[in-house]
């Protein structure tokens, strides 16, 4: 059983006074479900789960009258329950095969005898017409693939470790040298390995990368699936631009073009593709701006931007053949380091930050692969793959024209302060 941080928001939500439904969003298989099912086995006397794609009749039970009493009634006449009340957990599993279901929640709450929770696929959704959505009766929660620190806690590392980085983190201080070794080893085994439960799970059971392979094909299989389930006209547009992700990645600059795809160079032809991709968490967007001034949306050109893949695990397996080997050897340069990156703006979207990057040609060539708005300060942050991670041109002209304060170089190194720049390694990149 994986620990996750999910755990916490759930115990959190329970606690609460006259608390709302709760609503887990996520891409498929980042282990909403499981998380919920152990959480409320363990805190309910009485836990009833609804999966509306595992059993499509309980869709009936909404099917004519959306009050409270009626709901319960033909649930009850299906053989779920027991409903106590204030000790009953309510689980709408795969809600978005059952719109009815989440237009019943605002009447459900008024009831208040039970509490409820929903758990969906973003592909489902986003992409489903619910006739009348619950505002105000229901709070959203996000939930992602495993962080660096999940992964970490699957590995049993102890929790005064993972203490000391955060503490090392904040006092600016160098790690002991051990310690800093042992972490980019788990970062490198994090970086082809990724966050999805069932990955991690064969990974820490066998350590066998051809498990861990297996496992990630099956899930990128099933997210084929489902784009020809769930984006219609669109679907081979949606697949052309998800299988082309790598590819984009590897370019110098990193950022989208539409001339790779297919021969139909128009944005608006492929706009609404990869907005469904986005849409659905499946691939994270970087927005270029043009001014790095407050806040960063007005600056935002929409039509530039570089799409990283939620979970970089699944990035290297859709890569070429022999790729875990070399990262785990060491060889971080791979692929014009664009896989150190899309590790980066992973952990910086799993903590709710905005990812924008600037590019200026004229009148000098300068390049920043992030620039985030962390509350009411900006953070530039570049991403250095190789030895030469002291040479950052641009970096270093727009600590002359901004008033930045530490900079961040995500890099091999351990942490340490040069010409007011943070150096920090890439294993930290989950505190941002």
């Amino acid at each position: 059983m994986l620990k996750r941080k999910i755990d916490s928001v759930l115990l959190q939500w329970k606690n609460r006074d006259n608390k709302k439904a709760l609503l887990i969003k996520g891409a498929r298989q980042v282990g909403k479900s499981t998380s919920i099912q152990i959480f409320g086995k363990a805190n309910y006397k009485s836990f009833i789960e609804l999966n509306f794609e595992k059993n499509p009749e309980y869709k009936e039970i909404f099917s004519e009258s959306l009050d409270a009493d009626s709901i319960i009634i033909n649930m009850s006449a299906l053989g779920l329950g027991p409903f106590i009340e204030k000790e009953s957990l309510i689980f709408f599993d795969e809600i978005q095969s059952c719109p009815k279901a989440r237009t019943a929640i605002k009447f459900l709450v008024q009831d208040g005898r039970f509490d409820y929770i929903e758990s969906g696929s973003l592909l489902g959704i986003n992409h489903n017409d619910v006739s009348s959505y619950p505002v105000g009766f229901e709070e959203q929660h996000y939930m992602h693939p495993l962080d660096f620190e999940e992964f970490l806690w699957a590995k049993n590392v102890n929790e005064e470790v993972i203490n000391l980085l955060k503490k090392h983190f904040v006092n600016q201080k160098a790690i002991p040298s051990a310690i800093h070794k042992a972490m980019m080893r788990y970062f490198r085994e994090y970086v082809i390995v990724g966050g999805m439960p069932s990955v991690v799970s064969a990974f820490i059971k066998t350590s066998n990368i051809s498990e861990v392979l297996r496992e990630q094909k099956d899930i990128l299989n099933s997210y084929r699936e489902d784009v020809k389930k769930y984006s219609g006209k669109e679907k081979l547009k949606v697949q052309e631009v998800f299988d082309l992700i790598p590819e984009q990645l590897n370019k110098k600059n990193k950022r989208y073009f539409l001339s790779m795809l297919s021969k139909e160079p128009k944005m608006r032809t492929y706009e609404d593709s990869i907005m469904w991709l986005i849409d659905t968490s499946i691939a994270i967007p970087s927005f270029n701006i043009s001014s790095i001034e407050l806040p960063l949306t007005l600056s935002e050109k929409r039509n530039l931007f570089k799409i990283y893949m939620f979970d970089t695990g699944l990035l290297t397996s859709m890569s070429y053949e022999g790729i875990q080997f070399e990262v785990l050897n060491g060889d971080i340069e791979i692929n014009e380091g664009s896989i150190i990156e899309n590790a980066l703006a992973s952990a910086f979207f799993k903590n709710g930050i905005q990812l924008r990057y600037y590019d200026r040609k004229k009148p000098t060539n300068m390049e920043l692969d992030f620039v985030l708005q962390i509350r009411k300060r900006i953070r530039i942050i570049e991403s250095k793959s190789g030895i030469n991670f002291n040479k950052h041109p641009s970096l270093s002209r727009i600590i002359k024209e901004k008033d930045v304060a530490n900079p961040i170089v995500f890099c091999i190194n351990n942490i340490k302060i040069e010409n007011n720049i943070l150096y920090l390694p890439y294993y930290l990149s989950f505190l941002i």
